[in-house]
């Protein structure tokens, strides 16, 4: 969560959803003429494109960046957009988020989290001829155009009308920008980034790698939260879904296109240069997720949700899901002359807008030294009633902060309530100064190195091991030759 979240007081994002067909997944877009990026489409993908950035964190301007422009560009210009050299623009997203993604009007990005997880050039041109593959079949623009003009809703809204979409958002902030498309359309968008990349020069056969590797790394999501949990993680393999079928279907189409193993170039080297020093993981602009812990070192807060839940670290907010209340955490300015009733009462509003109902007398008490005031209200919504709990607090400086939790009102959560938000506390200069970020670091193989020996400098208290092999695509008790490169993480 970053600090401008204090300025905002409910969640909110865009309702612009993407995905309908318009081309049959047979059709071979570069086979038509080439097409325009019309007028509207380039004015509403500019007006998306900042609402995108703060739902994702930002755009990421460290290492890695150029890389990721330069080589979109490589692809773009191959495909049949007109002009696309000028007309996509390519944005390495601030997040942990494992995705790419694309809107119309050739706006396409990546995320930190998908980068950290590449080993060549050519799997990134894959991945990115992918998604300008999207953008050129126009997958998108039926459901778009249909979405428009929704304006904003808030998340926990979401919650209360019983809307399918909030286990699909599982509180990550702008997941509608990445619905699924069809198997017929990944198909069709896997088989022109593999035309982009090879006409760009780059080894075809790294489209299987990547995927092998979202694979291996969505299964140790999966191992390292519990499968309950995983299956809410916002990540490339929900919206795009993967199969060995898929991964053995690209190996086959990378053998169509007549070029041998190894023939292209893949610049491994280039790559990791171009990814050393990048920041991975959280960002401590926006606080640190450890578990089912949640520190912030420059805003100097922290607390921690019940084993079991999931926290999820959005550029406005922080959720926790997994267990059987909705938990969101975020802040607003509070001034000394406002009270916490109408803190509170401005955090209701915000979340169930015009609805009727009426939340219970606010009740005031003191946590961790600070001020603070708990309310609840009753919602009658399309899958029953729902209790809507905020516990506000008056912190240093000007700032309120607060939970919500969101519960089905036959269910006691007042365990979950009290645990959470008595959790709630300040750090200390030295216990924030401790929270230190964590970056890639590429190395080069010694004689005598190993998996194991390498990974134990990785700046993890567990699964060392299993994330090196993941971010590395190495197989289990894989043989390192002296002098390659591999990559770890270590603190920055």
């Amino acid at each position: 969560m970053r600090k401008e979240a204090q300025q905002a007081l409910g969640i909110a994002l865009s309702t612009m959803v993407l995905g309908a067909c318009v081309t049959g997944p047979g059709t071979s877009a570069s086979a038509q003429k080439p097409r325009q990026i019309s007028a509207s489409e380039r004015a509403q993908a500019a007006q998306a494109h900042p609402e995108i950035l703060a739902e994702f964190g930002g755009a990421y301007e460290g290492p890695g960046t150029a890389m990721v422009k330069r080589i979109g560009k490589e692809v773009a210009v191959r495909s049949n957009i007109a002009s696309a050299e000028n007309e996509c623009t390519v944005t390495l997203l601030n997040t942990t988020v494992v995705n790419a993604f694309a809107i119309p009007g050739c706006y396409v990005y990546m995320t930190r989290g998908l980068l950290s997880i590449m080993n060549s050039e050519a799997e990134l041109a894959s991945v990115l001829g992918h998604e300008v593959g999207h953008v050129d079949a126009q997958h998108s623009k039926k459901r778009q155009n249909a979405a428009l003009g929704s304006g904003l809703v808030s998340i926990l809204a979401t919650v209360l009308t019983g809307s399918s979409q909030i286990g699909q958002l599982a509180g990550q902030l702008g997941q509608v920008w990445t619905m699924k498309y069809s198997r017929d359309q990944e198909y069709q968008s896997d088989d022109l980034g593999i035309r982009y990349m090879t006409a760009a020069g780059y080894d075809p056969y790294a489209a299987a790698d990547i995927l092998q590797s979202l694979g291996d790394q969505e299964a140790l999501e999966t191992r390292i939260r519990g499968q309950n949990e995983a299956a809410q993680i916002p990540s490339w393999a929900r919206s795009h879904p993967l199969t060995a079928a898929r991964v053995k279907r690209a190996s086959q189409k990378a053998a169509a296109t007549g070029v041998k193993p190894g023939q292209l170039k893949r610049d491994a080297p280039d790559y990791y240069a171009a990814v050393n020093g990048m920041l991975y993981g959280d960002d401590p602009a926006q606080g640190f997720v450890e578990g089912h812990k949640f520190a912030h070192p420059v805003l100097k807060i922290a607390f921690e949700v019940p084993q079991g839940y999931y926290l999820s670290n959005g550029a406005a907010a922080v959720t926790a899901t997994g267990g059987q209340a909705q938990i969101q955490f975020s802040g607003a300015k509070l001034s000394d002359g406002d009270s916490l009733d109408s803190y509170i009462s401005n955090v209701f509003q915000g979340v169930l807008g015009n609805n009727k109902a009426r939340y219970t007398g606010v009740q005031r008490t003191t946590i961790n030294g600070m001020d603070a005031a708990t309310a609840t209200a009753r919602v009658a919504t399309q899958n029953g009633n729902r209790d809507v709990t905020v516990v506000a607090y008056r912190f240093d400086g000007g700032n309120g902060y607060h939970f919500i939790f969101v519960s089905p009102s036959n269910v006691n959560v007042s365990n979950v309530v009290n645990t959470t938000s008595r959790s709630f506390r300040k750090l200390t200069d030295a216990q924030a100064a401790a929270l230190r970020k964590r970056v890639i670091q590429v190395v080069t193989v010694k004689p005598g190195d190993t998996a194991q020996s390498i990974s134990q400098r990785m700046a993890f208290d567990s699964y060392k091991l299993e994330r090196f092999l993941v971010m590395n695509n190495r197989e289990a008790n894989p043989t390192l030759r002296a002098g390659e490169k591999v990559k770890i993480v270590v603190y920055g």
